[in-house]
């Protein structure tokens, strides 16, 4: 990681110290306010104050940076030069506003063409996660002391734990029966969802994550993590990850290979 990314990093976890001082006080809030976006998925006031808080402190310390953040500036601000921060204020809305504690904030940099900074904050689970290039990843849980991530060495799908999010999305995505051919193959399956898989495979707690539908804030922040757990993240077709990916799969490396030529069209 240069001396620069490290000064990123720095500042993308005093992003999500002041992003989760707001989204936990709202949390369970009796007040909180929920409306539906066009695409009727919900978003909150605490979705709203977060990324406002975000961006007001990435105008003041990086103010040559572009912004991409799921409620105030999408995917068409988007270029493929330059440093772009995209920010997801709460990933798991929905976890969110029912009082499921299953919810992050997700910030990361684009450095030109790869992700190189990225931090996973999930404040109702007392847990971050976070990397950049070449610095290795990391966790905390409930302020105690930061360990190391690493992914896990199974190298059999009958030895793996596979996590994901909703059998319907794949069935829309026309490969609901090779997906369920796959669960059949591992030996544990999850629907956790969200960032939560994603992070299971970079601390070794799982071994493949995917999801054929997703937003680039949905994703950015989860692939330096993997990448500098030891993992591979690419978009289920096994293309790496850019700024136009829509779809995510990651595994501990020794699995990917197998995962990929199952779920191929």
């Amino acid at each position: 990681m240069t001396a620069t990314h490290a000064d990123d990093l720095s500042l993308a976890l005093r992003l999500a110290d002041a992003a989760d001082a707001i989204s936990l006080d709202r949390f369970g809030a009796s007040d909180l306010e929920v409306t539906s976006k066009p695409d009727l998925t919900p978003v909150s006031d605490a979705d709203l104050a977060v990324e406002t808080a975000m961006r007001e402190l990435l105008t003041r310390e990086r103010p040559a940076d572009t912004v991409i953040g799921e409620e105030f500036g999408g995917a068409a601000e988007a270029r493929s030069d330059g440093r772009r921060w995209v920010i997801d204020p709460i990933d798991g809305t929905k976890n969110f506003v029912r009082g499921v504690p299953v919810w992050a904030t997700l910030i990361a940099l684009f450095d030109g063409d790869d992700v190189v900074v990225g931090v996973v904050s999930a404040p109702a689970m007392a847990r971050r996660w976070w990397a950049g290039n070449g610095g290795g990843a990391f966790t905390q849980f409930a302020g105690g002391a930061v360990q190391p991530c690493r992914v896990s060495g199974v190298a059999n799908l009958s030895d793996a734990s596979l996590t994901y999010s909703d059998l319907p999305e794949w069935q829309a995505d026309g490969r609901g029966a090779q997906f369920a051919e796959l669960l059949r193959e591992c030996w544990r399956t999850r629907g956790y969802g969200d960032f939560l898989p994603y992070m299971l495979v970079a601390q070794g707690s799982a071994e493949i994550a995917a999801e054929p539908e997703l937003s680039l804030w949905d994703l950015a922040a989860l692939v330096p993590v993997v990448r500098e757990a030891g993992g591979v993240f690419t978009d289920v077709d096994g293309v790496p990850i850019g700024q136009q990916s829509v779809s995510a799969l990651a595994t501990n490396g020794l699995l990917h290979g197998h995962v990929t030529a199952r779920l191929a069209r």
